[in-house]
């Protein structure tokens, strides 16, 4: 597993197989969300806990939305129902039924496309007003790619808002973190396929998708290097795991494409 499109197949699988275990961005919203949604009232999650703000969203009604690796039957059918044209892309086809099943069960239409992130060819440039990204690009080795396709989509004057890990989550000791102790044991950019051996990776992670840190400077800076300006940003943590009396772990950016 050394190539793009390696990783790529590997994490599909392996995103499929997080459907089944009920991943917590597995679980599509409930007809009640829905509702809500319809009348105005609906929030997203770009990280574990903090909603995304209400002023980051633009005019929704018509506003043609690009959910990013945003499988799992929850930001895209909540934007679609406050109005949004909504395409969700993602690489588990197992996510994107997760947003078919909410489409069919509350009439929604949603465009459903599966794909690499990091290749949007089969968009037209400037084809979207509005791209929403989760926490996902911790899935692909190298993020840069990911932010210059979102500008290409992304017509003059809108926002692409993203989540995505604080790189310091990375550098600590698993085995000893997943008993609350924080001990630096990794260097920056981490990568489960070069930073630790293929027999520690199995016996810790077995067949969970492989993760790749990345720096500050490719995930923020890469946004402003794609063209980029930078124009929101907020900080959230985890929710069971004691490292939140410590430090955030999640970070969120809105940008903003020159017009």
């Amino acid at each position: 597993m050394h190539t793009r499109q390696e990783i790529t197949q590997y994490n599909k699988q392996a995103w499929n197989r997080e459907v089944d275990l009920g991943n917590p961005w597995t679980i599509p919203v409930t007809p009640e969300e829905v509702a809500a949604a319809r009348k105005g009232d609906f929030r997203i999650l770009l990280t574990p806990l903090k909603p995304v703000p209400r002023d980051w969203f633009p005019p929704l009604n018509g506003c043609r939305v690009l959910c990013l690796a945003s499988g799992g039957g929850q930001q895209g059918p909540l934007l679609a129902a406050a109005g949004a044209q909504v395409t969700v892309f993602d690489n588990s086809p197992r996510q994107l039924d997760r947003d078919q099943m909410v489409a069919a069960r509350e009439n929604l239409a949603l465009r459903l496309v599966e794909g690499d992130m990091a290749d949007l060819s089969l968009f037209s440039d400037a084809a979207f007003d509005f791209i929403v990204h989760p926490v996902s690009n911790c899935f692909v080795p190298d993020v840069r790619p990911v932010w210059k396709e979102a500008f290409r989509v992304l017509a003059p004057g809108g926002t692409l808002i993203a989540g995505f890990m604080n790189p310091v989550e990375y550098t600590f000791d698993q085995d000893l973190y997943d008993q609350g102790i924080y001990q630096v044991k990794y260097s920056l950019p981490y990568s489960d396929l070069s930073s630790i051996s293929e027999e520690e990776r199995l016996r810790r992670f077995k067949h969970e998708p492989v993760e790749f840190s990345h720096t500050l400077e490719t995930q923020i800076g890469g946004q402003m290097e794609a063209g980029f300006h930078l124009i929101g940003f907020y900080e959230d943590y985890v929710q069971d795991e004691k490292i939140k009396d410590f430090m955030p772990s999640f970070i969120a950016t809105r940008a903003w494409k020159p017009s």
